[in-house]
């Protein structure tokens, strides 16, 4: 009695949810016994693929970053801008100087915090140009 392995991969139907388009299906039955009485035991394994080699976009994300980090110092100097006139309108108009000056103080915040923003988005940018960098071989030789 000989024992023969045989890999089948016709009429194995699975549900798309369960057997993704890219799975590997390995399907193994094993006979034994003589070629008119044996019995046969059969075994379907589904082996997902490895997931792709990195495709994320670094160069659009550092630009994206670029870009935000751009939007940022405009804002900023918008409002430091604005900021500014309001101090000039305190001056000129001492009817209405407290509503100038607090306008003044929320503009500077305002400014303070897109200044922020962009500095946040500066360290954005920079992460990606060296995920992009480490994603691609090149290295980094840090002294300190």
């Amino acid at each position: 009695m000989s024992e023969e392995k045989h890999h089948h991969h016709l009429f194995h139907h699975h549900k798309e949810e369960e057997n993704p388009a890219d799975a590997v299906v390995y399907t193994e039955t094993t006979y034994a016994g003589d070629s008119f009485g044996g019995y046969g035991e059969s075994t379907t394994e589904v082996i997902s693929e490895p997931p792709p080699i990195d495709t994320h976009d670094y160069e659009k994300e550092e630009k994206h970053h670029k870009n935000l980090e751009h939007l940022g110092e405009l804002g900023a100097a918008a409002a430091g801008v604005y900021a500014l006139h309001e101090k000039h309108k305190a001056n000129k108009d001492p009817e209405h100087a407290h509503k100038h000056k607090i306008e003044e103080e929320v503009a500077a915040a305002v400014a303070v915090g897109a200044g922020g923003y962009a500095f946040h988005e500066h360290h954005e940018k920079k992460e990606a140009k060296e995920e992009d960098e480490e994603a691609h071989g090149k290295k980094h030789h840090h002294l300190f």
